[in-house]
């Protein structure tokens, strides 16, 4: 096996205070940021949707599912649009707030280890945090944020 094979292309991206580490292949686009239009009785990590594509694209604050305060959206703010890959979205996508631009990252086992499972809300959508060189990114668990969207389009 050659070294590529064992690198991951990935993705850093930022929020207010943290950064999330993704696989590059769960993200279909960043895009720019438009306020989405909100929907009445949604949580207030579900934003709304916004038009993407011709589609509407749930959009969430990752920091609201954490329980934290929703960041302000200032003119670095983008909204990544992920592969929804449980088919419990109609769209087939959905949409989390960044603070800045994701910066595109390789990782293999040499740079990346667990740092810790603790440190957030038992139903908040985090897999663990990883220590990678000088950073301590989050991984999120998109497979349960995808079934807290997919709960709240049923509920709004």
């Amino acid at each position: 096996m050659t070294a590529e094979a064992d690198e991951l292309y990935s993705l850093l991206v930022p929020l207010a205070e943290d950064r999330l580490i993704v696989p590059r292949a769960c993200v279909a686009e960043v895009v720019r940021f438009t306020a989405p239009d909100h929907e009445a009785g949604a949580h207030s990590w579900m934003l709304g949707t916004v038009n993407w594509n011709g589609r509407q694209l749930p959009v969430v604050s990752f920091e609201g599912a954490l329980g934290k305060d929703i960041p302000v959206a200032t003119g670095r703010t983008r909204i990544v649009v992920f592969y929804a890959s449980t088919g419990r979205l109609k769209t087939g996508y959905f949409g989390v707030l960044t603070q800045g631009f994701p910066q595109l990252v390789r990782v293999n086992k040499d740079v990346l280890e667990l740092h810790t499972t603790e440190g957030w809300p038992d139903d908040a959508p985090v897999l663990c945090r990883v220590k990678m060189i000088n950073e301590f990114p989050l991984i999120p668990d998109l497979e349960k944020l995808e079934a807290m969207l997919a709960r709240e389009s049923i509920q709004a």
